[in-house]
Order: C-alpha cells, then sequence, then structure tokens
C-alpha cells in the first residue's frame, strides 16, 4: 500500500515530520486539532513538504531518517536545494572534516 512522508511548518516555525497512507486525511487531522500533540499546540500548520512512497512501510523509514536531520537539511530539503542537501549530508564534527589542519 502507497504512503507519504510529509513536513508541516508550524506557527512557530519549527517542522514536524510525520508519514501516512492518506495525506489529505491526515492534513485535515493536524489543521483541526487532531493529529500530533505537537501540531496541536503550533496551530495553524501548513504542509511544505511530500514525498511519496510505493509502501508505507518505506513511508516509516524515511520519516525516521527526516526526523534525525537539522532544520538546515530539513530546509534544504523542502527547497528541493540539491547543493545544500549534499553539503548538510556531510559530516558536521570538526575533527572529520577534510580540510581541518588537526587531520593533515
Amino acid at each position: 500500500m502507497n504512503g507519504f512522508v510529509y513536513i508541516l511548518k508550524c506557527s512557530d516555525g519549527s517542522f514536524y515530520t510525520g508519514s501516512t497512507k492518506n495525506i489529505e486525511q491526515r492534513i485535515w487531522q493536524h489543521q483541526n486539532g487532531q493529529g500530533a500533540n505537537y501540531t496541536r499546540k503550533r496551530l495553524p500548520i501548513e504542509l511544505v513538504y511530500v514525498e511519496h512512497c510505493f509502501r508505507i512501510d518505506d513511508a516509516y523509514i524515511r520519516e525516521g531518517q527526516i526526523k534525525g536531520w537539522s532544520k538546515k537539511k530539513k530546509q534544504a530539503l523542502i527547497n528541493d536545494n540539491i547543493t545544500a542537501l549534499s553539503e548538510y549530508s556531510n559530516c558536521q564534527n570538526q575533527s572529520h572534516y577534510k580540510n581541518n589542519p588537526e587531520n593533515n
């Protein structure tokens, strides 16, 4: 069964990532205070990203992946900014930077 991963922008500027089988119904639930506790406290919400998956379990996996991302990386995904998305995918730990003089 098909599934969807989505990102909502909340009234406080934060993002909420979720997954569902029925995107229209789920967005309606969020907007009407019947969604997650997180969005219920931050209404109104705005749907800013949707990704279709052919299987709902793939949507759940993708949701977990995106939830672990920084806000900047989520923003790059929303804006379809492949360059920034790639940049934010690199390790941000100073000890792993290729150009770190301590590692040369």
